[in-house]
């Protein structure tokens, strides 16, 4: 690998097999990726130069997998990730410099358009210097300038594919557009109507459009059916360029992110996607006669979100699940299976008993926390509807209990485990199918678990995630201690919606806890028994040791999936997400342009993940299995730099 002599990896996988890790992932999001100087759009993505050289960093770092979040398609005025489309991939993610160059794509862009666009960029970005510029990315204008050289780059195909002498790169473009428009047509027909019918109704949510056929065009009430298919081929021949752009634009979306799995599996790189639960409006329009009515799926009240999470997103039709929804359904993770390594499962629960609450509720927070459980309600008073749909019965619930509390469903049969498994059932099903291992499926399913949730999992033996940060010390039994993790689980000290752990030391030092962490860490990563008192010592006293020992807390814990978020990597304070909230600054987080120097001195000061020394320490830790030759390697790790030397 360049800027690699082998031996930092080699030793780095050798310590990860010796404590039996099968994934180690680095988790960011497209728009985190850095970006080199002359693309440098104000958001990133993994298909630049700038992106793949990151990805080339984390493989040297001894990385196996990395983590993506969603990648479908954003409105402009929303950056939030798991608000993308389902099908229709982000043209935020287009690399637009290899559109300047000869080559697969031909040379669509002018090299001149993308230095103005660069340049026009850094002026929005601000002051500071180039490099601070983009320490967040700035959604909204960088959606308009992609949006921008996208436009010209469909004017430059358009043009050369009916000059009298074509490059023969264009019309292999225009061919391989066209069979991607046949292959791709059940999605791409709904997609491509949605923004033309935004524009004429002067709203980017159908439900605030007038009360006409276009609001239900693809869920038409009784009698309406050949009205709306009529509107449907006469809105298809009135955008019938628009649609060819569009169409254009996700080809080019899809072989760059095919490339990109070429570039990561030629550097020991799995690409995990996130299969989001959320749907946004624009599928929410395409699919409506799909969905059910009246409800909403949210987040139920929970130590992490006390008042709960009226999300907004509707639901798959129970009554549908087992015809056209689950149709849909599994036409969503064939998708999925077929673009990526692996998966990320985002919310679960979702999949098997949602968290539902009446959508025409005044108030939505007040309606998420009366809400129920979509397949475990029978005879509730004030959810009467979702009667129908109960799996669990009566005498299986304990009704002095909360609703959502993990304990609500008391008992399952087995074949009610398979009624609440059978989207789980689909997506392992198929994931098998396509040679997957468990370990290519990562269910994020956080502190609630309730009885139908777990039992869909265990049918499975899939695992749970291990949120170290959020352990409560003084419950032995909180499910975030990490030695509760069992080899299933995917174990994290954060994710992308916590502070990060830089930031949380911090906490811990303002709110008089250093010790009782110290103390706890200590009795996990202490090589004997003896040492206990002494380690617990020391990190109460050095916070770049208790850091280490808080990493290393992972790796000793029996889980046999890691994943580190980047701003834990990188030793970054700023938060990426706060759930719950709306802000300019949620999910623009970014790498810095000199990560590889600052992660080298940051790692070497313990401001940072320095992974051989955090190896180390685990591969000593008690409940590791010490050995002689777990300590030599040891000793060997103890010996490499921090960081290895820069990749180009």
């Amino acid at each position: 690998m360049p800027g690699d002599d082998g031996s930092h990896r080699t030793l780095i996988t050798e310590a990860l097999r010796a404590l039996n890790i099968k994934r180690l992932v680095l988790a960011l999001h497209d728009p985190s990726f850095p970006s080199e100087a002359e693309e440098e759009l104000g958001r990133g993505s993994p298909c630049t130069a700038g992106g793949q050289r990151f990805l080339r960093f984390a493989a040297a770092l001894g990385f196996n997998a990395v983590q993506l979040g969603p990648q479908g398609e954003l409105s402009p005025d929303n950056p939030s990730p798991y608000d993308g489309a389902l099908f229709a991939r982000s043209t935020l993610s287009i690399a637009l410099a290899p559109l300047t160059e000869p080559g697969r794509w031909g040379r669509l862009l002018s090299p001149e358009t993308l230095a103005a666009l660069v340049e026009a960029q850094a002026e929005v970005a601000g002051g500071g210097g180039r490099a601070k510029r983009f320490l967040r990315a700035h959604h909204r204008s960088a959606w308009v300038a992609q949006q921008r050289a996208l436009a010209e780059a469909w004017e430059t195909f358009q043009r050369e594919r009916v000059s009298t002498s074509p490059d023969p790169s264009v019309l292999d473009l225009a061919a391989r557009l066209s069979a991607f428009r046949r292959r791709h047509a059940g999605w791409l027909t709904r997609e491509v109507l949605y923004d033309p019918l935004c524009t004429l109704h002067g709203d980017g949510h159908f439900l605030r459009w007038p009360q006409t056929l276009d609001q239900r065009l693809f869920a038409p009430a009784r009698g309406e059916e050949v009205a709306c298919l009529a509107r449907v081929r006469e809105l298809s021949a009135e955008h019938a360029g628009h649609a060819e752009a569009v169409a254009f634009q996700q080809l080019l979306a899809h072989e760059q992110h095919g490339a990109l799995r070429e570039v990561a599996a030629g550097i020991g790189l799995r690409l995990y996607g996130d299969l989001q639960v959320g749907m946004p409006p624009r599928d929410h329009w395409a699919y409506r006669a799909l969905l059910l009515r009246d409800y909403r799926m949210g987040a139920p009240p929970s130590r992490t979100n006390p008042e709960g999470q009226p999300w907004g997103y509707p639901l798959l039709d129970p009554d549908q699940l087992r015809g056209a929804a689950g149709g849909f359904f599994r036409a969503r993770i064939d998708k999925s299976l077929d673009e990526y390594d692996g998966l990320r499962v985002d919310h679960p629960h979702g999949l098997v008993d949602p968290w539902v609450y009446l959508d025409e509720a005044p108030d939505p927070g007040e309606s998420v926390r009366r809400g129920a459980r979509l397949f475990s309600s029978p005879a509730l008073p004030d959810h009467p509807t979702l009667s129908r749909f109960a799996i669990a019965a009566p005498f299986q619930l304990d009704r002095g209990l909360p609703r959502h509390a993990d304990a609500w469903v008391t008992s399952l049969s087995p074949t009610q485990v398979e009624q609440y498994a059978v989207l789980v059932d689909g997506l392992v099903s198929a994931a098998r199918a396509r040679g997957w291992e468990k370990a290519d499926l990562a269910f994020e399913v956080l502190s609630t678990l309730p009885l139908p949730v777990r039992a869909a999992l265990e049918r499975h033996g899939l695992g749970r995630f291990r949120v170290t940060q959020k352990a409560n010390l003084a419950d032995p039994m909180d499910v975030y201690r990490s030695e509760r993790a069992m080899p299933a689980d995917w174990v994290m000290v954060g994710t992308h919606d916590t502070p990060s752990l830089w930031s949380v030391l911090d906490r811990w030092r303002a709110e008089k806890s250093v010790e009782a962490q110290a103390a706890y860490l200590a009795e996990r990563v202490a090589p004997r028994e003896d040492q206990v008192a002494s380690l617990a010592r020391a990190l109460s006293r050095d916070q770049a040791l208790l850091a280490r020992a808080k990493f290393a807390d992972l790796f000793a814990s029996g889980a046999a999936h890691v994943s580190v978020f980047f701003a834990d990597l990188l030793g970054m304070k700023e938060p990426y997400n706060q759930p719950g909230t709306v802000s300019d600054e949620n999910w623009s987080l970014r790498v810095p342009r000199d990560y590889q120097q600052k992660y080298a001195l940051q790692a070497t000061r313990g401001a940072a993940l320095d992974l051989p020394r955090v190896l180390a320490m685990a591969l000593r830790a008690r409940g590791a299995g010490a050995s002689e030759e777990r300590a030599a390697l040891a000793d060997k790790l103890m010996a490499l730099p921090a960081a290895p030397p820069p990749v180009a």
